[in-house]
């Protein structure tokens, strides 16, 4: 099925019970002739919605992005394959799930109907064993959620269903912040999962491929978030675990539209344009030092991620003060993650997902069939008569070989898609990084809120504590939303609304059983 022919985005609404956020009041835009000047220092999903948010209420904004090109980890740049094609080379994959309101929000501005999301008809997980789970018939809401996935998957067996630990897992029903991180911060997600005695096999399909989402192993990861994904993707939401991809790569589907959306709005772009340090005036407001030269401002947004926040803070001394410059100094970046992109002489099998979870296959977590759904992918597998496939590889040691883990994530894929075996590689490219926030067990004190000790400026980024019940991209951009709404305020400007999945367990059942396993 080519990505034209795919169904769209479903027009069901949004969560019955999710959370709305009304916009803060105030003023409905600046006044034009002496608006606040605003700098937001990093262009990914948290920056480009914190300019957006200030530009439509008449905020002057200049947005600063060291790379040349918008987007952030959702970046895509062009490569020239040795067949003289001319391609996007990003850091691969992303879901963008019904539960990103306000990631959808943004995207929004510029496709109001989110026409270039297409959606994948399933979430499918398969282990070396033989192991394979899929979310494409379970129902979307509690109780049935839960019980018609413990029937259909062959990860659980009566034995098993036998020796869980119903006392640790019931709390798992109401999962409320910050009270989450309260009970769970200073335990780790494999930890957490052995207390629940959860079946092996269900916990490498279904909870170990998720948590790795966050790039990084169970064993450092703080079961907090994990408690909380639980909460956001499956047990506290109605929308479920499907989701839709871009039909085309990021720049053209998603970032080059906001670009030219920004730009008419008069928020100035600076691509290539590293800043080095920000210095808060003792009178108030800031000076910006980039390469491009130094410009004053009246606030100031930091949608950076960890090293790069570390680093800008470091490098300004005047912001915050001690306890908070020594938080930030703490923040830690999760493991070397590998993107391996290639181009392949011939097509897989037609019953290959273009989406494919995987556990115990060495350092491959993920596979996908990039001609089932990005246009871009799809042209070019039609010309040639080939096929484009991304393998994934999160939290890699630190000493990997890059070379070697390259060829084994081949390997792999030979084992996952034994027809590759037979297959040329035409071209291939490799993104290697290391940039992604680790949330370590007992770390979330550390990490920042969006407001500072520095009035006037904000931090956003999927790094910051949010209050709500959000993750990955989602909190990202709901942080940039924050961001804005806590500087419009601040200039009696109005804010914007937001909304996320239910903030408490999905019904008075759950939230019983929650006190029942809390308190038994």
């Amino acid at each position: 099925m080519t990505p034209l022919s795919r169904p769209r985005t479903p027009g069901r609404g949004p969560d019955r019970l999710a959370q709305s956020l009304p916009a803060p009041p105030g003023a409905p835009r600046a006044d034009a002739t002496a608006p606040p000047r605003a700098a937001v220092v990093g262009g990914g999903i948290a920056g480009l919605t914190a300019t957006t948010a200030l530009a439509e209420r008449g905020v002057r904004v200049t947005l600063y992005e060291r790379e040349p090109v918008l987007g952030g980890r959702l970046a895509g740049r062009p490569t020239r394959l040795a067949d003289g094609s001319t391609v996007t080379m990003s850091r691969g994959f992303h879901a963008f799930f019904r539960q990103y309101y306000n990631l959808r929000a943004l995207l929004r501005r510029t496709d109001p109907a989110l026409s270039r999301l297409t959606a994948l008809p399933d979430y499918p997980l398969r282990h070396a064993d033989g192991g394979h789970d899929s979310f494409r018939h379970i129902p979307r809401t509690l109780p049935l959620s839960a019980l018609a996935f413990v029937a259909t998957s062959p990860s659980f067996r009566l034995r098993d269903l036998a020796r869980i630990n119903t006392r640790a897992a019931l709390p798992l029903l109401d999962v409320r912040v910050p009270e989450v991180y309260h009970r769970y911060d200073r335990l780790s997600a494999h930890d957490l999962l052995e207390a629940i005695r959860f079946p092996a096999a269900a916990r490498h399909l279904a909870f170990e491929v998720f948590s790795r989402s966050f790039f990084a192993d169970p064993g450092e990861l703080s079961a907090a978030e994990m408690a909380l994904m639980f909460h956001i993707y499956f047990l506290g939401s109605a929308e479920g675990l499907l989701f839709d991809v871009p039909d085309e790569p990021f720049p053209q589907a998603l970032w080059d539209p906001l670009a030219a959306y920004l730009t008419g709005l008069g928020a100035e772009l600076r691509t290539r344009v590293p800043v080095g340090g920000v210095t808060a005036l003792p009178a108030g407001g800031f000076t910006v030092a980039a390469d491009d030269g130094e410009e004053p401002y009246d606030a100031v947004v930091l949608a950076l991620d960890p090293r790069a926040l570390r680093d800008l803070v470091a490098a300004s001394g005047s912001l915050g003060d001690a306890a908070w410059r020594a938080r930030i100094a703490r923040l830690r970046t999760a493991p070397p993650f590998l993107v391996s992109r290639l181009w392949l002489d011939r097509p897989v099998r037609p019953d290959r997902p273009g989406f494919l979870g995987t556990s115990g296959y060495g350092p491959l977590d993920n596979v996908s069939v990039l001609d089932r759904w990005e246009g871009e992918a799809a042209r070019w597998a039609a010309r040639t008569g080939g096929s484009v496939l991304e393998l994934h590889a999160y939290a890699l040691p630190d000493d990997t070989e890059r070379d070697i883990r390259q060829k084994e994530l081949l390997g792999e894929l030979h084992r996952v898609y034994p027809e590759t075996r037979r297959a040329r590689v035409l071209d291939a490219r490799h993104e290697w990084r290391a940039d992604c926030p680790l949330f370590p067990v007992g770390g979330h004190p550390d990490r920042p809120t969006v407001p500072t000790p520095s009035p006037g400026l904000v931090v956003a980024g999927d790094t910051v504590r949010t209050g709500l019940p959000v993750a990955l991209m989602e909190r990202a951009a709901t942080s940039g939303f924050l961001a804005a709404n806590t500087l419009l305020a601040g200039w009696g400007l109005r804010g914007h609304p937001l909304r996320t999945v239910p903030g408490r367990g999905r019904g008075a059942l759950a939230r019983w059983a929650a006190r029942a396993g809390r308190t038994g």
